[in-house]
């Protein structure tokens, strides 16, 4: 008889989907706003092909872009593969050749390459436009350029040469007042390096300025954060080395007897100006936005109490700790003038969020009030019968993957396949001023993704916010957009798809001028 576990498994929200797709003028409840003219981006991480290893994260998985086309109030979808050097090995041998995340120790042998683990990156994590490109992006290798029109891969991107780092970060920032890009490397020099590059990129795509510089020790720099002056670079906890790796190990493991770092560096300087405050560990992955003050740096970030990454175990042996897998907006104040070497925080709200927020892009670098973030409210209505009925209908198993209210990118592979533990059901406006916050729910069947934030108008927050949440009653997804400054109205528009679309990561909104959309 034919074992059908793993394919039973592998139904559900979260099964795996091996299909591209093009619908043409989406069904669409409410009106569109006839204003928007540009696409909103978004890429996931989808196995083509199962994992090598069961436990695995989906951070592994190869990446799928899509794309919303808003043109003259309607709306057309596109998705398609990523395809990376990786993704064209999978195809061509038709199975998985790659072991666990950034180890290439436990590659099929075909493929095996430690010297050239870039080309093992999957760009699955976030979209980014800039300088009349499109790019998705990964921080375990070089941007891949994709048409902006038709989803095609154009290729790996290493700015005309100039980039010299073997990685580029996933978390750009984009500076509103010139255009500049500030971004970075690590692990520059490749498996286990304590090398950290960092570049300014300006409006045209050019590289105009590289520092080369050391980190305390090797861990995950996810994010960054940018000034008028200053470049923040954010770590800690995670670990790795080049023993652990050829040990074929996952490529990070967490120490909870590390502190956390915080670089700081003016974005005209050299290595030499480098400064690193040190304070008590936190999972830093996400910022949000920071500003100059005076001789202090103001940091916004949604920081995790500890490790939030069940698949990068503690070294120690210890189980992964779920109670603390728990994100909250803090303000961070770094003091330039201060011989101290450490930070003050302030715990904003006591409302555990989900680390993907977003600020006003025009704001960005600079002194701002709102914070967009999803969270989960538990004292909604959820609709749990219905749930549970319509993941029954699609067979649904122990291998369906569901955003549980973590982060789309800390989805494992082996998370349960019936209604999440907690629905991510709201968006937030946080204000920074007054404290009040404005809540969008998105209904008592539906998990929300991360948001973005559309300019409209002239002042801070004055847009519309969209973001794309998983119907598990229907079972299918919706790109919610709602009014910035109204969330509590609901929903302006929802554009419907006739089926569910992966858990994205990132995502991103560009004009139709700024990558000459037809």
């Amino acid at each position: 008889m034919t074992d059908l576990s793993h394919a039973v498994a592998g139904r559900g929200f979260g099964a795996p989907l091996r299909f591209e797709a093009s619908v043409d003028d989406c069904e669409v409840v409410g009106k569109i706003p006839s204003e928007l003219n540009g696409a909103f981006y978004r890429v996931a991480p989808e196995w083509y092909y199962p994992p090598k290893f069961g436990d695995d994260g989906i951070v592994n998985a190869d990446g799928y872009v899509s794309m919303f086309r808003f043109k003259d109030g309607k709306v057309d979808y596109r998705g398609r593969w990523v395809r990376t050097h990786r993704l064209k090995m999978q195809q061509e041998a038709r199975r998985q050749l790659y072991g666990y995340y950034r180890n290439p120790y436990t590659d099929d042998p075909s493929v095996r390459d430690p010297q050239h683990p870039s080309l093992r990156t999957v760009s699955n994590t976030s979209t980014l436009a800039h300088a009349g490109r499109l790019f998705t992006l990964k921080e375990d290798g070089l941007p891949y350029q994709i048409d902006p029109n038709t989803l095609e891969t154009v290729g790996p991107w290493n700015f005309d040469g100039a980039w010299k780092s073997e990685t580029f970060t996933a978390h750009p920032k984009i500076d509103p007042l010139t255009g500049e890009m500030v971004a970075f490397g690590y692990e520059a020099t490749g498996l286990a390096s304590d090398d950290l590059y960092l570049y300014r990129i300006d409006r045209s795509g050019r590289v105009c300025h590289e520092v080369r510089t050391k980190v305390p020790y090797v861990s995950i720099i996810h994010d960054m954060a940018l000034t008028q002056s200053h470049i923040v670079i954010p770590f800690g906890g995670y670990v790795t080395s080049a023993e652990r790796l050829r040990a074929g190990k996952i490529h990070w493991g967490w120490d909870d007897t590390k502190p956390s770092y915080i670089g700081v560096i003016p974005r005209d300087g050299e290595a030499r100006d480098m400064r690193w405050f040190k304070g008590p560990l936190r999972c830093m992955m996400h910022t949000l936005n920071a500003y100059s003050e005076g001789s202090k740096i103001i940091l916004y970030a949604a920081f995790w109490d500890s490790n939030f990454f069940p698949f990068f175990a503690p070294v120690d042996g210890t189980p992964w700790n779920a109670a603390k897998a728990r994100a909250l907006i803090r303000r961070i104040t770094l003091d330039l003038d201060s011989s101290d070497e450490t930070w003050s925080e302030e715990i904003l709200w006591p409302t555990s969020v989900v680390d993907l927020g977003r600020v006003d892009p025009r704001v960005l670098s600079l002194e701002s009030r709102y914070i967009y973030m999803p969270y989960p409210d538990p004292a909604r209505p959820a609709d749990h019968e219905r749930m549970r009925a319509a993941a029954g209908a699609t067979r649904a198993g122990p291998g369906a993957g569901t955003n549980t209210g973590a982060s789309s990118a800390g989805t494992s592979a082996g998370a349960n396949a019936g209604p999440p533990p907690r629905l991510v059901n709201c968006y937030g406006r946080f204000d920074v001023a007054t404290g009040a916050v404005d809540a969008y729910f998105a209904g008592p069947t539906h998990s929300l993704q991360e948001c973005t934030l559309i300019p409209r108008g002239s002042s801070e927050g004055e847009g519309y916010l969209i973001g794309v949440c998983s119907n598990y009653a229907e079972q299918r997804s919706e790109l919610v957009i709602a009014d910035a400054q109204r969330l509590g109205e609901g929903d302006i528009a929802r554009v419907i798809l006739p089926f569910r679309v992966s858990s994205q990561v990132h995502g991103s909104w560009a004009d139709a001028r700024e990558l000459s959309l037809a």
